[in-house]
């Protein structure tokens, strides 16, 4: 696969966990307590001041989309001072109806919608690992479209929903990638995507995992000097270029064994290593286990 986004996706397996409307009127002020999991809100109508924990206050508006990769603990509230009601994320989690904060008769100030969602992975620090902690971006149409399809999905229940909603996570995801500023990013692969002479080296290394790529070959791909694109891709991507084909080789290495259709041997040469004995000191370095005993783990918990 040549698309690393799409890779990094895929290997999430993201599935929707619940998405609902929330509104406020009046002066009002909810505080969540921490969540862990990923979360995301598109702002429907009117506005209102979100507040994360460890990140300045961010006013929210009418078409803008939030999504916090771990959603840490948060205000969000109207912009008249109020005393916070503190609430439990996961008592919110798999609610249908409508969450109304302040004054609870007549038309809303502010109306959202928003959800969280899981990942069925074997490492969700991927998705963490590639965004800010607090992703917020404006008046996308296609990410409106996309969080409005997954309130629909929850609200009806009809049947293939569970199927839409995780399909409709993964396009939102990816979305929200693109949508997400190189300034904000943190060192990784979308800052390294966004840079278009490093984007050249990366896509060919995530489509031919296997091949023994050497930091000459790369650079040559980027039209850099072997020292220059080092540099660059160590500053940009926050490891160097070998040390992230080695991480990415155990991220696809993990998912393989996984799923439990290879051998230990064909999943190190799926990887690019030429001995088992090679890829299983090299897994056990990186993950702290070795290849088969990993795999039974999965296994046992399902």
């Amino acid at each position: 696969m040549s698309d690393p986004l799409s890779e990094v996706v895929r290997l999430l397996h993201p599935r929707a966990v619940f998405a609902n409307v929330v509104s406020g009127k009046g002066s009002w002020a909810v505080r969540y307590s921490e969540y862990g999991h990923p979360s995301f809100c598109i702002v429907l109508e009117g506005s209102c001041l979100l507040a994360v924990d460890g990140q300045k206050p961010v006013t929210i508006s009418a078409g803008d989309f939030v999504l916090l990769p771990t959603t840490p603990a948060f205000t969000i509230s109207s912009f008249a001072p109020a005393p916070p009601v503190y609430m439990d994320p996961n008592d919110v989690a798999g609610g249908t109806k409508e969450l109304r904060y302040g004054d609870k008769k007549g038309r809303a100030d502010m109306r959202s919608l928003g959800g969280s969602f899981h990942f069925d992975c074997a490492d969700p620090g991927l998705l963490t690992s590639l965004l800010p902690k607090l992703v917020h971006v404006q008046g996308s149409t296609r990410l409106s479209q996309l969080v409005q399809m997954v309130g629909e999905e929850s609200a009806d229940g009809k049947p293939g929903s569970e199927f839409m909603r995780a399909r409709l996570v993964e396009l939102l995801l990816v979305e929200a990638m693109r949508s997400a500023s190189t300034g904000s990013a943190p060192p990784g692969l979308l800052r390294g995507l966004s840079d278009e002479r490093l984007a050249r080296a990366l896509k060919r290394m995530h489509a031919d995992i296997s091949r023994a790529w050497t930091v000459a070959q790369l650079a040559k791909l980027a039209a850099l000097s072997r020292s220059t694109f080092f540099e660059r891709f160590t500053r940009t991507v926050g490891v160097s270029p070998m040390e992230y084909l080695l991480g990415w080789r155990m991220e696809i290495a993990k998912e393989l064994l996984r799923d439990d259709e290879l051998s230990v041997a064909e999943v190190a040469e799926r990887v690019g290593y030429g001995s088992t004995s090679a890829f299983s000191v090299a897994f056990s370095r990186h993950v702290g286990g070795s290849p088969s005993r990993y795999a039974r783990a999965r296994l046992q918990h399902g």
